[in-house]
């Protein structure tokens, strides 16, 4: 089922009610009658039918739960919209009370909502009926603002779904060339030996055990006056752990280790499709850490792109390195805003949960701003501390540092550190060690892959760089 939004409704067009659990009575009477007599409590996201005397469909009632207090409790029951677009039948429909929910959220939470991964599936069945919904945007809604975010929502989930057989390097490299080609950015890619002859001997050092080349993706857009932008996303395509191997439980979900790749992507499509005054860029070190002859060992020392040697604790923290020579580059340019997401740690799961993005950073403006979006937006954020002394676990008796601890204490933070010692030019720098899945449904998305924080960090962009 698509959804698609319009500006005016017609004739034909249904209501859509909603209720809390306080009860029913806020509903047209013949509603709440009919509420009462299917049982209808008002779950959260909850979708009821209303037939007419005829039967036929004359409107639907969307539950809102219990409501919620504190900050950002009106944009997230928002979001509760999103089940609409799966259990409305086909055709126009409307919000009866769009004063009762955010409205432009709401709209997205509907689009989002429809979301599915049927690349593989040999039978597409759409739920919901046949057809499409159109569902008339809230007054004050950018419907083409809207429509962009899910769109780049949509392509980082996509890119994450899909298995390495399909989205190894060279995939995820075209991938990056066909975003580029829709808006005329410029893509240029190091690959293999020549990693080496240009100076990022971390990424060619994870990536060569794997029958597809290791590479680094460079996608640039935008004005060279504009203030400078940079975006680095972690693209382990597979990741076994290396010599280090995994165990089969760890290996079933590392498709998504190139999550964060995925996610500045789709940010990255925002930002172009929104034309923002930047000078955009976008580094992926894209690599599979694979297990062969060739593949680098613990103990092993690397040499950085940066010139700090790196002493290998273990070869399953091997997203830490390419990310290292990644934000080396780009910080040799002084960006006005560095960024970087990455699938990276299992602590951020432990600590937050998979729901919750965790980001780091050292400018405190940036930081209120990135938890402000994060409620306004629903797009749930939370700062976590650049804990310095934690850097000390981080030392080597042979090299310059570790790429490990030599405890198992907040690991998150400790990776975070390790590449904060890449970063010297930039004028702010953000670190985001995301998820990039949901192992439960939710109103605006199935299991699967997922965007975090980049609604977030796109309403950030907007305010700061507004279009002109």
């Amino acid at each position: 089922m698509t959804v698609t939004l319009v500006s005016a409704k017609t004739a034909a067009a249904l209501p859509v009610w909603t209720a809390d659990k306080a009860g029913l009575k806020a509903l047209p009477a013949a509603t709440a009658h009919w509420a009462k007599t299917a049982r209808f409590s008002a779950e959260a996201g909850a979708v009821l039918i209303v037939p007419d005397t005829k039967g036929n469909v004359a409107g639907a009632v969307l539950g809102l739960g219990k409501g919620g207090a504190g900050e950002g409790a009106t944009q997230r029951r928002a979001l509760l919209a999103g089940p609409l677009a799966g259990k409305l039948p086909a055709g126009d429909w409307y919000f009866a009370d769009d004063t009762a929910i955010d409205g432009p959220l709401a709209a997205l939470a509907l689009i989002l909502g429809g979301y599915r991964f049927d690349r593989y599936r040999s039978s597409k069945t759409a739920e919901g009926g046949d057809g499409d919904i159109r569902f008339l945007a809230a007054e004050g809604s950018d419907r083409a603002d809207i429509e962009s975010i899910a769109a780049g929502v949509f392509l980082a989930r996509d890119l994450i779904n899909t298995p390495t057989s399909d989205m190894g390097p060279a995939e995820l490299e075209g991938a990056v060339r066909s975003l580029g080609d829709g808006f005329g950015a410029r893509v240029e890619t190091i690959e293999g030996d020549a990693l080496l002859e240009r100076n990022f001997p971390m990424i060619h050092a994870v990536g060569r055990a794997s029958a597809s080349a290791p590479r680094l993706l460079d996608l640039c857009w935008g004005r060279p006056e504009d203030p400078k932008l940079t975006l680095v996303g972690k693209g382990v395509c597979f990741d076994t752990g290396g010599l280090d191997i995994k165990p089969a439980s760890g290996m079933l979900l590392m498709k998504k280790d190139m999550g964060g790749a995925a996610n500045v992507l789709g940010l990255a499509r925002m930002v172009m499709a929104a034309k923002l005054p930047v000078r955009l860029r976008v580094l992926i070190p894209a690599v599979e850490n694979a297990i062969s002859g060739d593949a680098f060992r613990p103990g092993d020392v690397l040499t950085s792109r940066k010139g700090k040697t790196v002493e290998i604790g273990n070869t399953d923290a091997e997203g830490r390195l390419v990310l290292a020579d990644a934000l080396a580059l780009a910080d040799e340019e002084a960006p006005d805003l560095l960024i970087d997401m990455a699938t990276l740690t299992g602590a951020a799961r432990v600590a937050l949960g998979p729901d919750i993005a965790p980001f780091y950073t050292d400018d405190s403006a940036l930081a209120g701003e990135i938890a402000q979006a994060g409620l306004d937006v629903a797009d749930p954020v939370w700062r976590m501390p650049l804990w310095q002394p934690y850097a000390a676990n981080l030392a080597s008796k042979i090299a310059d540092t570790n790429n490990i601890t030599s405890d198992a204490f907040a690991g998150s933070v400790t990776a975070a550190l390790f590449l904060q010692g890449f970063v010297e030019k930039a004028n702010s720098w953000s670190h985001f060690d995301v998820y990039g899945w949901r192992p439960k449904p939710s109103p605006i998305g199935p299991v699967g892959g997922e965007a975090q924080a980049i609604r977030a960090l796109f309403a950030v962009l907007k305010t700061r760089f507004p279009a002109r």
